[in-house]
């Protein structure tokens, strides 16, 4: 199973780069399909720095604040290398989705209020999709002959795909419900 750190080492796998601008690539990739608060992602970056996965260095600006610059170590790459490597698909495929949980009991409230949740559920994918049809155009067209695009791409895929399957699942059950009235 994937831990926050192994989405950070894999960030950093692609080259140094402060945490300000760690986030905002975690946030414009990965964010698709594993959330983190900005604070957890500094907060990992401390730990993994003591664990010696990863190094940091301070850049002393004259006219800006310090900025601290994380690279990965080779105990870092290692670990990386460790987790792609290791088999664990069936745990890795396990959904945990409270969204589902919620939405199974959901027979307990009224049936006009679970229309609307999936109303918002839907509009919410609705977005998310729109997204990644950008981030699947920018991989496209930015970032050719780049080999990490190729996994980039297939994995904004996926989600466009999931994104397209949750509005026809959304669609469908806002259907059923409405027919339960």
């Amino acid at each position: 199973m994937m831990s926050l750190k192994h989405g950070i080492l894999g960030l950093l796998s692609y080259g140094p780069t402060t945490g300000y601008d760690l986030d905002k690539m975690f946030k414009g990739s990965l964010n698709f399909f594993w959330q983190a608060q900005t604070s957890q992602i500094y907060r990992e970056l401390n730990v993994m720095e003591k664990k010696g996965w990863i190094t940091s260095e301070i850049v002393i600006q004259m006219d800006k604040p310090n900025k601290k610059i994380f690279s990965l170590a080779d105990s870092g790459k290692e670990e990386l290398n460790r987790w792609l490597m290791r088999n664990s698909i069936e745990e890795d495929i396990r959904i945990r989705d409270p969204f589902l949980v919620k939405l199974f009991f959901s027979g307990a409230i009224d049936t006009a209020s679970n229309v609307e949740m999936m109303k918002q559920f839907r509009r919410c994918c609705e977005y998310a999709l729109e997204k990644i049809k950008e981030t699947l155009e920018h991989f496209r067209k930015k970032d050719e002959g780049n080999q990490n695009s190729v996994y980039w791409e297939m994995t904004a895929s996926f989600g466009y795909y999931y994104y397209e399957m949750c509005i026809l699942w959304a669609n469908d059950t806002i259907k059923k419900l409405e027919e339960l009235r």
